[in-house]
């Protein structure tokens, strides 16, 4: 009797233990979505899809809400969307594959490779390299009245809201470019003779001394690429980048994407804005999944050599500012530049980006080689909520 009574504690107890372990193992990935859920609430998101990685595979995968919330099509890994900034660190990529291709250097003069010379009013006989570009310092600026009409709307192609349409009106967006290229957009923009040249397109003082982030100045980065490869922006990095990743649910032109899969972009709840591309797309343009992005995010966190070599990833994460003498305007407290991509000093290299419709993040902890990152069919003002959480699951080791 007294053999059975100790067997049968003992099960108890291994019964016990084994349950708190099962408990224990789903608390953990729970813990995580119940923060994320209470984010996802709290900012009325429409959908929103988390993925977390290690590296080498993917460790949580999570999503939120629809992306067509009038169907009740859920918001999935498959799901596509515009990523808005997160699309520079493609460009830093890209670029470094040109350089490895031997093109140019980062030193290169931006008039060297250009057919036609760029000139700031504000310092005429300044030079801008390609460095300063991809550190935001070229001088260049983002003209608003030129900038917000080189996005293109699709209304015909699926439903959307007039509300919209009216606030994406009252912000400045518009469609009133006839640019249908780089090469077109960039002449009239920088070249004297250009359509749209004018002092507005170029900060004060000379090239690497004032910080302004500046998306046509990135966006000049893929067509200096264009122009010594001979492809497209948009082939160059499918050869290069996609391909080589298996990203097939990617691509750069609304032209590109199965629309089922398509995310619908929302203003809120209820209002829906059209789709659309950009001119300078590849300074925002790129469409993926959460599947594909996550794809891409573990290749750069491993430094895949399908991608880069080792020096190329070393300097394109080489911090591009000195703490003794950093350019006008940039607070390097939390971050510093490299090519593109953002070294925080919390041991994070990452990007976020912004658009209609549009709020996204994707990093990795240089420390542990984790990472993560989110994509939301909503523009999402502030998302640090979202990003301390990730942040924090990257550092467990």
């Amino acid at each position: 009797m007294k053999t059975y009574k100790t067997l049968k504690t003992l099960l108890s107890i291994l019964t016990f233990v084994l349950l708190s372990n099962v408990i224990a193992a789903q608390t953990n990935p729970d813990s995580l979505t119940t923060k994320l859920q209470q984010t996802f609430t709290k900012e009325s998101l429409p959908g929103m899809y988390v993925i977390m990685t290690d590296g080498n595979k993917i460790t949580y995968s999570h999503s939120f809400g629809y992306a067509d919330i009038a169907n009740q099509v859920p918001y999935s890994a498959n799901t596509v969307q515009n990523i808005g900034s997160v699309s520079k660190t493609v460009i830093a990529v890209a670029l470094m594959k040109a350089i490895e291709l031997k093109y140019f250097t980062l030193e290169t003069d931006i008039n060297d490779v250009l057919p036609f010379k760029v000139t700031n009013p504000n310092d005429p006989n300044g030079k801008i390299t390609i460095r300063e570009l991809t550190n935001h310092t070229s001088g260049i600026v983002d003209n608003p009245e030129i900038y917000h009409y080189s996005y293109h709307f699709y209304p015909k192609l699926r439903a959307y809201d007039s509300v919209s349409v009216n606030t994406l009106n009252q912000m400045g967006f518009g469609d009133k470019l006839k640019d249908t290229t780089l090469a077109q957009f960039f002449f009239n923009y920088l070249s004297p003779q250009g359509q749209y040249y004018g002092k507005a397109n170029f900060g004060e003082g000379p090239a690497g001394g004032t910080s302004s982030y500046c998306n046509i100045g990135s966006a000049l980065v893929a067509y200096l690429i264009e122009i010594k490869s001979g492809l497209t922006y948009a082939d160059f990095t499918r050869k290069y980048i996609l391909k080589p990743l298996k990203m097939d649910h990617s691509g750069w032109h609304v032209s590109d994407i199965d629309l089922k899969k398509h995310a619908y972009l929302y203003l809120d709840l209820k209002n829906r804005f059209p789709l659309y591309d950009l001119v300078t797309y590849p300074d925002g343009g790129l469409k993926t999944s959460p599947e594909d992005l996550s794809k891409y995010l573990m290749a750069i966190a491993r430094h895949d050599k399908r991608l880069l070599t080792e020096a190329s990833y070393q300097a394109m994460f080489t911090a591009q500012f000195s703490k003794e003498h950093p350019p006008k305007n940039i607070n390097l407290t939390y971050r510093n530049k490299g090519i593109f991509w953002n070294l925080y000093t919390n041991g994070t290299i990452g990007h976020d980006g912004d658009d209609p419709g549009v709020g996204t993040y994707l990093f990795f902890n240089t420390t542990t080689g984790k990472g993560g990152l989110f994509l939301t069919n909503k523009y999402l003002p502030n998302k640090q909520a979202i990003v301390d959480v990730l942040v924090k699951e990257a550092e467990k080791k």
